[in-house]
């Protein structure tokens, strides 16, 4: 089941002496972030009161409704922020993270089974999975031509491996 509230990010400090606080953007970018209205913490079970945001370097800073020093912003280094995912919309082929862990991979055109989604990490040029299959271990680059179809609500993601992405020379053809 979809998480409905997911994490954006975390703050890691102040920003001047008025209560702004520097969020790690936990997401694509801060841009990102700042174009979202509100967002949350405790998993989202409380809004966290936001006033306004700005974009600085590769950080996000915000302005909480009652933080107006360094001192009150302190008390908020450490906490995540979550957004709501209904707040967000992504491009066609864009997912949340969060989705895609624990997707089974399978072949497309012979439906083996290769393992689950078990991280997602970016190198710059694309995302990259990394499969888990009990003791075995694949890293898996996500780029449109490898990837037939992902299916979210399924729990699959179809995927056309080029050989010996998921074996040894024996897979080499």
């Amino acid at each position: 089941m979809k998480k409905q509230f997911l994490e954006a990010g975390r703050i890691v400090g102040t920003h001047g002496v008025r209560g702004e606080l520097r969020v790690e953007p936990w997401c694509d970018s801060a841009e990102f972030l700042h174009r979202l209205k509100r967002l949350y913490f405790d998993g989202g079970r409380t809004d966290a009161g936001l006033v306004s945001s700005r974009v600085h370097k590769s950080m996000l800073l915000v302005r909480l409704a009652g933080v107006d020093t360094a001192t009150k912003g302190d008390l908020y280094r450490g906490k995540t922020l979550y957004l709501d995912r209904d707040d967000v919309r992504l491009p066609e082929n864009r997912y949340f993270i969060e989705d895609l862990l624990g997707l089974s991979v399978v072949d497309d055109a012979t439906g083996q089974v290769y393992g689950e989604i078990a991280e997602v990490f970016e190198t710059g040029a694309n995302s990259v999975y990394r499969i888990r299959n009990g003791e075995n271990e694949y890293f898996f680059p996500a780029v449109d031509p490898m990837i037939a179809a992902t299916d979210i609500e399924g729990g699959v993601l179809r995927v056309r491996p080029i050989p010996g992405i998921f074996g040894g020379a024996e897979d080499v053809k």
